[in-house]
């Protein structure tokens, strides 16, 4: 490989590199924070920053000492552009090169930094750096360093401020000193779907009745988590009013549960809760699972034959109609269907209705060993036990007898 093609190839390589670190964040030029102050001989100072904005991974801050009336020769901002993302600081001494200033002052100066405003202010009253996040003991005229989250405890998730506590180490005249800092942005952390932040929506998600009916409720709580993510940052979300946010859920959640909550596996599985439940005698939880089937779309007869006897084990007679009849129109030659309609006919008072059904099947059997008046008694003493009201029941039985 001649000289260039070997430049072409390195050039493309580094051009990648820069290009895939910048897609990863960016310096906030916007956000950067520079102060300049007018330290007295022999006096300690704190600098507090402004908040850092949300998705700060790192950061670089650079301290110049000037001497009266001098200038910078140029910002921390202007610098940083010539360096795609923060390794690049570290990965030579170039880097840090760049970063210092061209001019400083003689005069020197100690510094600290601390996390929190009380370990600021000890510093500022007596000096205290022992639980500094970062102390520099010997004093510099300029300074400048990298720091970030995982390996500094000056940047946290929790704490979005810094404070840079100085003492001038000149005894007779005032300091003039220049802070700067600018935050590196990780792109994907500034949206402020933290850990913490997703956790709060998935575990918000599932003590909602939606998510207490599914199955595989893990997976619907990460399909809305997800989609909130694309639709909002978490900065955005927390301002909405409550209605807003409600309505953002319920929309969410009825798009995720189209895509999760409808699978046949789920179906089954609704359809064995419900059979357990009301072999337990507990038929409200069963209409609860029963009705996710129907809503999905892919109840079958027997799904409505087992819906409708379960409202009416609950008294709730209109219900337990409409749907034996949504059953009836899936299947009308199953017996257990009709029975169970003559039944809620009977105790919802509309005995006319009821009779014609009785009469109507009393000839033929249920099930292959069972016959149609035999099911019907077995019926009434569930009933009778359950306190369903059997004021008409030894009418029917007669009726049955004829």
């Amino acid at each position: 490989m001649n000289f260039n093609k070997l430049f072409l190839v390195l050039f493309i390589s580094i051009l990648s590199n820069v290009v895939f670190a910048q897609k990863d964040g960016y310096w906030d030029k916007e956000r950067a924070f520079k102060k300049e102050v007018v330290v007295s001989a022999r006096e300690r100072i704190v600098i507090k920053t402004d908040d850092l904005p949300v998705g700060t991974t790192e950061v670089v801050f650079r301290i110049t000492l000037l001497d009266e009336n001098q200038q910078m020769a140029s910002s921390l901002v202007s610098v940083l552009k010539a360096i795609p993302d923060p390794s690049g600081i570290s990965q030579g001494s170039a880097g840090a090169v760049l970063l210092l200033s061209k001019i400083s002052g003689d005069d020197k100066c100690k510094y600290a930094i601390f996390s929190n405003a009380d370990l600021a202010a000890q510093y500022k009253k007596n000096g205290t750096t022992e639980k500094a996040c970062l102390e520099q003991e010997e004093a510099v005229s300029k300074d400048a360093k990298r720091l970030s989250i995982d390996k500094s405890l000056c940047l946290s998730s929790s704490s979005t401020t810094m404070w840079f506590g100085f003492e001038s180490k000149n005894w007779i005249m005032n300091q003039k000193i220049v802070l700067e800092v600018v935050p590196w942005v990780n792109s994907r952390l500034s949206s402020g779907w933290t850990l913490e932040n997703r956790k709060f929506i998935i575990n918000q998600c599932k003590t909602s009745d939606l998510a207490k009916k599914i199955i595989n409720s893990d997976d619907f709580c990460v399909c809305i988590l997800n989609k909130m993510q694309k639709e909002y940052k978490f900065q955005e979300f927390e301002k909405l009013l409550a209605v807003e946010k409600s309505k953002a859920y319920k929309d969410f959640g009825n798009v995720c549960y189209n895509e999760i909550g409808t699978s046949s596996e789920t179906n089954l599985d609704l359809r064995n809760q419900a059979r357990d439940l009301a072999k337990q005698g507990k038929y409200g939880e069963a209409i609860n699972k029963l009705s996710v089937v129907v809503v999905n779309g892919k109840a079958n007869a027997t799904d409505f034959n087992n819906l409708g006897y379960a409202y009416l084990m609950t008294k709730q007679y209109a219900k337990a109609i409409k749907s034996l009849k949504s059953g009836e129109k899936q299947d009308d030659s199953e017996l257990l269907i009709q029975m169970n309609l003559a039944h809620a006919y009977l105790m919802d008072n509309d005995f006319k209705s009821a009779k014609t059904i009785y009469k109507k099947y009393q000839s033929q059997n249920v099930t292959d060993s069972i016959s149609w008046t035999q099911k019907v008694k077995q019926d009434f003493e569930i009933f009778k036990k359950a306190g369903l009201p059997s004021g008409d029941f030894d009418r029917v039985l007669r009726l049955l007898e004829d």
